[in-house]
């Protein structure tokens, strides 16, 4: 996907999860690796039902800002992800309040927040875990979810997300699209 393509998706995919309610005021960020290698995610603070092309932040594979507004605090987690498993090409984080409640009320247990209720759930969304609170840009959350994804790697069991504990779901996949549906399913 290139720069101008990538751009208008996330702007698409914003505008889709905000109109349907899984993303409210400035909660939640999309990035999309290019295949020059470089990242365009949203700005922080940026709601993401109103968002502008130009202003999506492109960094450089060093983790250096060549343009744009701001990028969103969370650009750590997203290289994490993206450094962790080459076949993800789009990361999607947002502050679902189901989710968020689910992280309040009690998960299943913290390798999996739910258990596999269909055999579709499983195959579409695959393994979720539990990460422990940390505040929104701690890197450490970078580090538990890479350790995660390796995790996964070497049992076998495949994860497309990880549910932060009071923050709302992660999800990634090998396009906007793809991981837009992982966090439908979720």
């Amino acid at each position: 996907m290139n720069e101008s393509q990538a751009r208008a998706e996330i702007c698409r995919i914003g505008t889709s999860l905000y109109m349907r309610g899984y993303v409210h005021a400035s909660a939640g960020n999309i990035s999309v690796r290019l295949d020059d290698g470089n990242i365009l995610i949203t700005p922080t603070d940026a709601c993401l039902g109103n968002l502008v092309p130009q202003e999506l932040a492109l960094i450089n594979s060093g983790g250096e800002q060549i343009n744009g507004s701001p990028a969103s605090k969370t650009v750590l987690l997203h290289r994490g992800i993206y450094s962790a498993n080459n076949q993800v090409s789009c990361v999607i984080h947002t502050h679902a309040s189901h989710l968020v409640s689910l992280s309040i009320r009690g998960i299943w247990n913290e390798a999996d927040i739910l258990p596999p209720i269909t055999p579709y759930y499983v195959m579409k969304v695959g393994h979720i875990p539990f990460i422990s609170y940390r505040r929104p840009g701690d890197p450490e959350v970078a580090t538990m979810v890479i350790e995660c994804i390796n995790k996964a790697i070497k049992t076998g069991k495949p994860i497309r997300g990880v549910l932060l504990d009071r923050l709302g779901p992660v999800v990634w996949h090998q396009s906007p699209s793809m991981a837009s549906a992982v966090l439908e399913e979720l």
